[in-house]
């Protein structure tokens, strides 16, 4: 079974591979470096329905074809601890109408510290009885497993104990930690999220000036290349985002690195001085010698306004979660830069879903 699993992975990632070949095939020829993840328990945040039947309560999910549903006691593709708490949890449930009562939702977020942050979405408002019997099953799994619940309902959160979890990746030969909170976004494969930061660090390691950063979200990127630059400005428009992204930059002792909050647009205003913001008064943009920028855009790519942004630069790194519009965006950057080198990193093994990197230089 392992190696029927093995060689079914090894055929979907040269799948994925000669897609991202055929897509860049206009712009870069050589070879693509690729970057595997494991085939089983490589997810490291998952979302679940619940379904209620008779005196039992288990997770569920959607078929994407068929959009049946069907019961989940166990998830290859999620962490083995979120495995294990999955199981906890549906236990804890038997018998606890107070836990269990118009439960309709689990999400998990998990670590490779072993913490785990645990969201139960309920249909009906929490009161102090729901906080008395999730602090008594916290208590109940703490030999087990280091865990942090949330209940949500409409217009309401309750916060037992903390709503975020303190990750820890191994980046070369440091590692850095980082604060994820509940809701907001995280990668969702932290070892194939290692080997991404790796590969952008070392595209960038021989440039000199300093680097910008736009969509840096909790500073994935920014807290680790930090060290390889002179000094860093990372730009994100969630404030939840950039308040994390402050507190890991606090948590690393990075010393170099400013995040200031703004979307991409209001910093292609602010690059021009067409606008003057209340936010940048601590930070002087002439002071920045920028060589190099890391875009990390959502889905729909980036706009035209800052695509000629970052034409503006020497070295451009762009990692991408849509190959699709990352081929058209390249059609534009590739008048004034050449792409040097391209990545495949397998975030999401076993479906359509591609993350994809390019290191492009002024031509």
């Amino acid at each position: 079974m392992a190696l029927e699993l093995t060689q079914a992975y090894a055929e979907q990632l040269q799948d994925k591979e000669k897609k991202i070949k055929d897509l860049l095939s206009p712009f870069y020829t050589l070879a693509i470096d690729s970057y595997p993840s494991k085939p089983e328990n490589f997810r490291m945040r998952a979302e679940f329905r619940i379904w209620h039947e008779g005196s039992d309560s288990y997770h569920i999910m959607f078929d994407q074809n068929s959009k049946q549903q069907y019961r989940v006691d166990y998830l290859p593709a999620a962490s083995l601890l979120i495995n294990k708490a999955m199981t906890a949890v549906c236990n804890a449930l038997v018998g606890n109408e107070v836990l269990r009562k118009k439960l309709f939702q689990i999400d998990y977020l998990s670590t490779l510290t072993d913490e785990i942050l645990v969201t139960m979405v309920y249909h009906r408002p929490l009161d102090d009885e729901w906080l008395e019997e999730i602090a008594k099953l916290q208590q109940g799994l703490a030999p087990e497993m280091k865990v942090e619940f949330i209940g949500r309902s409409k217009k309401q959160k309750l916060v037992p104990d903390r709503d975020y979890v303190i990750e820890r990746l191994p980046i070369f030969d440091k590692h850095y930690e980082f604060k994820q909170i509940e809701n907001s976004f995280t990668q969702p494969n932290a070892l194939v999220n290692c080997k991404m930061i790796e590969w952008a660090m070392t595209q960038t390691k021989q440039s000199d000036g300093d680097l910008l950063e736009l969509y840096c979200g909790a500073g994935n990127f920014s807290i680790p290349m930090a060290s390889i630059f002179d000094k860093v400005l990372a730009t994100e428009i969630s404030k939840t985002s950039v308040n994390a992204a402050q507190f890991n930059i606090d948590r690393n002792a990075i010393s170099n690195l400013k995040i200031v909050r703004f979307s991409s647009e209001e910093f292609v205003e602010a690059m021009k001085g067409e606008r003057k913001f209340v936010r940048l008064k601590d930070i002087e943009l002439n002071d920045y010698a920028f060589s190099t920028v890391l875009v990390d855009p959502p889905r729909a790519g980036l706009d035209s306004e800052t695509i000629k942004l970052i034409q503006q630069f020497d070295n451009i790194i762009y990692i991408s979660c849509n190959p699709v519009t990352l081929a058209d965006n390249l059609t534009t950057l590739t008048t004034t830069h050449e792409v040097k080198r391209a990545a495949i990193f397998d975030q999401f093994p076993f479906t359509s879903h591609i993350e994809s990197g390019v290191f492009l230089s002024r031509r």
